[in-house]
């Protein structure tokens, strides 16, 4: 049984315990998403939060996001900030998840996973992924030393969880990180094999 299930996240969202909310759209993916021209691509950002970076993607333009989040109340608060958009918020666990997207978004959600569903993470994104679909996102490269969330990563170890289902096109530090995660994030852009 895994320890930060729904009942945690929920309790964390009814507690106002929501730490990892930046308050924006994180620079390194809003950067990503300006260069984007199709604006029908099919997009997905897991454990979304307050999806800030889905009123980035509605002020450019696209049309086909869907919002995935286990927490009830953060489905609640999100399905109320969205109930005028044409964007689709499901309430489930990301692992039982099913779809077809070119592109996922990951923003904070790899780190608050228990380490032990790394592999089944990469599996499942992969699953999700049209041909040629990608993972964009950012992702700490920083050890949090935690036994909770969020859980660090670095370099190396993303290299060797995702090469061999995905191109790694970039996986590099962020230039334009947020003060406080400054030296502490790396962007990513993986391309499914």
């Amino acid at each position: 049984m895994n320890q930060f299930d729904q009942n945690f996240w929920n309790s964390r969202w009814e507690n106002g315990e929501t730490g990892w909310d930046i308050g924006e759209a994180s620079s390194p993916i809003a950067e990503y998403f300006l260069q984007v021209e199709d604006k029908e691509v099919k997009i997905l950002i897991p454990g979304c939060g307050n999806a800030h970076e889905a009123e980035l993607l509605l002020e450019e333009g696209f049309t086909n996001i869907m919002l995935l989040d286990i927490a009830q109340k953060a489905c609640e608060v999100i399905s109320q900030k969205f109930s005028h958009h044409e964007v689709e918020v499901i309430c489930e666990d990301f692992f039982e998840h099913q779809g077809k997207y070119d592109i996922i978004v990951e923003q904070t959600f790899f780190c608050a996973l228990d380490p032990i569903l790394r592999a089944k993470y990469v599996e499942k994104m992969h699953d999700l992924l049209t041909e040629n679909g990608k993972i964009i996102g950012v992702m700490f490269n920083k050890d949090f030393g935690n036994p909770f969330p969020p859980f660090g990563g670095n370099i190396e170890e993303y290299k060797s969880l995702f090469s061999e289902k995905f191109e790694i096109k970039t996986l590099e530090n962020c230039y334009n990180s947020i003060k406080p995660r400054q030296n502490t994030e790396v962007f990513i852009n993986f391309t499914k094999k």
